[in-house]
């Protein structure tokens, strides 16, 4: 299942508009908020389709019924550029459990590349709901790779795929290699055409540098 947040008029997309804006973009600390300010609507949006219960609240006048998110969830991002779009989701789920992958494209001469991972920490995430967040979805085989190496850790019992742009290849890819009935992915926007080199377009650029500076 997708579901596109951008595809309505909200508040959303004007937090959306500035991310992509190469003139404010060039103001680190306001990418890396309007990042944040997304992972908290995407969290929101959420927490409408998880399993809930009803509560009993008393009031100092009385009681009332209220129905809640019941799961345990594991919120997991990709290092560097994923993490203000994370603290995001964390702000609003605030007891959910936490892993962090280290991944990064190693390119040849020609331009192709494959995915490596340097670095895990996660929790148990058996019968859990694991929400993985990349600002870019491209090709889609990084977060490929990074599901499956986290899973070594426990199978959840339904993963939510976060990321703010994707490509029309990056939603294929994430279709074929895995279950419909065990992912739902959510983005902002699905941009049209991805590079030779797996750069998205019109996309934003490079999240990671433009929220934490440039890379040598």
């Amino acid at each position: 299942m997708i579901r596109i947040i951008g595809d309505k008029s909200s508040i959303f997309n004007q937090f959306m508009v500035e991310v992509r804006d190469a003139k404010i973009q060039k103001d680190r600390m306001r990418f890396r908020k309007n990042l944040e300010r997304l992972g908290e609507i995407f969290a929101y949006e959420i927490s409408k389709v998880l399993p809930s219960v009803h509560k009993n609240v008393e009031t100092p006048l009385g009681s009332v019924e209220i129905d809640i998110p019941c799961t345990d969830i594991v919120l997991a991002t990709i290092l560097r550029a994923g993490l203000p779009l994370h603290q995001g989701m964390l702000n609003l789920f605030d007891k959910a459990e936490n892993a962090f992958v280290s991944a990064y494209r190693k390119y040849d001469r020609d331009n192709s590349f494959e995915v490596k991972i340097e670095y895990i920490s996660s929790p148990n995430l058996d019968n859990k709901t694991l929400i993985i967040s990349d600002p870019m979805l491209a090709t889609g085989a990084s977060m490929h790779l990074v599901y499956r190496s986290l899973t070594e850790n426990g199978i959840p019992e339904h993963t939510h795929i976060v990321a703010i742009i994707a490509s029309k290849e990056g939603i294929e890819y994430i279709r074929k290699y895995f279950s419909k009935n065990d992912v739902t992915i959510w983005v902002g926007a699905i941009d049209d055409e991805l590079t030779v080199k797996s750069y998205i377009v019109p996309g934003l650029g490079d999240a990671g540098d433009l929220a934490y500076g440039c890379k040598v």
